[in-house]
């Protein structure tokens, strides 16, 4: 019988906890389940807003220092007495369904690792719908880390990712390195020989509540980390990844073009690019019937290309030409358990 147990890493975010909670409070799963609440040496601790829903949720509160969510995670794997784990961040909000939905398909097919989708909320600013849209959307680099056809390469995100008991224990969780800490754990995982599968019906609502600079340092630091997961686990590396470098690249050459050549055709890739955007621009605001947040998509594609192509150029380039470890190369991406 699946006993679930939310692992939820805390870092002064005491007003997230609160809606978090709440979410977790109107699930309409008629099974009990289990709440852990993990302080990550927090100097804003949220241990008032979890006590005000100790009569709604049967939950459990942890203060520990900090050492980054993967450690906090494994902590609070270790402190849960359910045999499946449910890792959501702090500032995601959970539809009322959503843990029938993550009971009805481990039910059909039980896998020892799942991930599932994320959205924006109706409630979300325009910023926060606009980045959204270019973390998800299958024009970005986002959408879906894998599908149903091709599991072998799925890899959840720790933001929204079911993990069992015993892949927990056989895995040894989550490593030092962040971000990148979740897909290091499906790659580890996969070798393993566990099973991982994308539950679409498992959706959760990211907040994400950052601004275009903290936008830019989360995608840098992401790009930054996949070649390192590229050098841990060989064979994992995708000719897609290095698609937002390539973008960034020939965004500078188009825009040099016209200023070195006087031929009509300099301009094509410069117009290609702009097609492109506005694509971007029209899907965002479509979907949101919002123009004001497809131009803000417009903004943040830019904004999410140059980030994440910068990083993984830096990276790959110190990986292959330096003698130092990642470690040593990039201590800012790396935790003291």
């Amino acid at each position: 019988m699946l006993e679930f147990s939310f692992v939820v890493p805390v870092y002064n975010r005491p007003d997230e906890v609160a809606e978090l909670l709440a979410s977790l409070s109107r699930q309409d799963y008629p099974e009990p389940f289990e709440v852990v609440i993990v302080e990550d040496g927090s100097s804003q601790p949220s241990e008032s807003v979890v006590r005000s829903f100790k009569d709604r949720l049967n939950i459990k509160y942890w203060f520990k220092p900090n050492t980054g969510p993967g450690d906090s995670r494994n902590y609070g794997m270790q402190k849960a007495s359910g045999n499946y784990f449910i890792l959501v961040d702090s500032d995601c909000i959970l539809p009322p369904e959503y843990l029938s939905a993550v009971a009805r398909g481990l039910t059909a097919d039980y896998v020892d690792c799942f991930g599932g989708p994320d959205a924006a909320h109706p409630s979300f600013n325009p910023l926060q719908k606009a980045i959204s849209f270019c973390m998800t959307s299958v024009l970005t680099t986002g959408g879906i880390r894998g599908s149903e056809k091709a599991a072998e390469h799925f890899q959840p995100r720790s933001f929204n990712m079911g993990l069992s008991k015993k892949a927990f224990q056989g895995s040894g969780g989550f490593g030092s390195i962040h971000p990148g800490e979740d897909p290091d754990l499906s790659l580890r995982l996969l070798k393993l020989g566990f099973r991982l599968k994308y539950l679409p019906g498992a959706v959760v609502f990211h907040k994400r509540r950052i601004n275009f600079r903290s936008f830019y340092k989360q995608v840098h630091k992401f790009g930054l980390t996949r070649p390192i997961l590229n050098q841990w686990h060989p064979g994992s590396a995708r000719i897609t990844y290095w698609f937002p470098t390539i973008f960034y690249l020939g965004l500078t050459v188009s825009l040099l073009l016209p200023l070195i050549l006087s031929t009509p055709w300099a301009w094509l890739p410069l117009g290609a690019y702009i097609l492109y955007l506005l694509a971007v621009v029209i899907a965002a605001a479509g979907s949101t019937a919002s123009l004001y947040i497809g131009l803000l998509a417009g903004i943040a594609v830019l904004v999410q290309f140059a980030g994440y192509g910068l990083g993984f150029l830096k990276s790959s380039l110190l990986l292959t030409f330096s003698k130092k470890k990642p470690a040593e190369l990039f201590p800012n991406l790396f935790f003291n358990s």
